[in-house]
């Protein structure tokens, strides 16, 4: 039975644990999941939600899709101050960084739009 259970430990199959959030760390329901998120007691990751904001998110506004949207110089611009600035403040606070990784999603569904 062990066998068999270890077999399906974060599959589809698995019934009481989430395979979404085993393979990826995090899931789309969250707290409301009826499945278990076994989250790790240590771990040297440490995970900042929603830091970046992306000033592509800005073109979606419609008066900046009529001007173009934003210049490619712009964003990375803005993307290496934002690095700069998080990576001296974490430095100071915290010590040295191994390896910093900003991420950004910018599926249609997570875009703002205002009108």
């Amino acid at each position: 039975m062990a066998e068999f259970l270890a077999s399906i430990f974060g599959t589809e199959k698995d019934r009481v644990n989430c395979p979404f959030y085993f393979k990826t760390g995090a899931c789309t329901h969250g707290d409301r999941c009826s499945r278990q998120h076994n989250r790790p007691t240590y771990s040297q990751t440490v995970l900042l939600n929603h830091m970046y904001r992306s000033p592509i998110n800005l073109s979606v506004n419609p008066e900046m899709q009529q001007q173009g949207g934003v210049p490619e110089a712009q964003i990375q611009s803005h993307f290496d101050d934002f690095f700069e600035d998080i990576y001296v403040e974490m430095v100071d606070k915290y010590g040295p960084i191994e390896e910093l990784n900003i991420c950004e999603n910018l599926g249609d569904h997570l875009v703002v739009i205002s009108v």
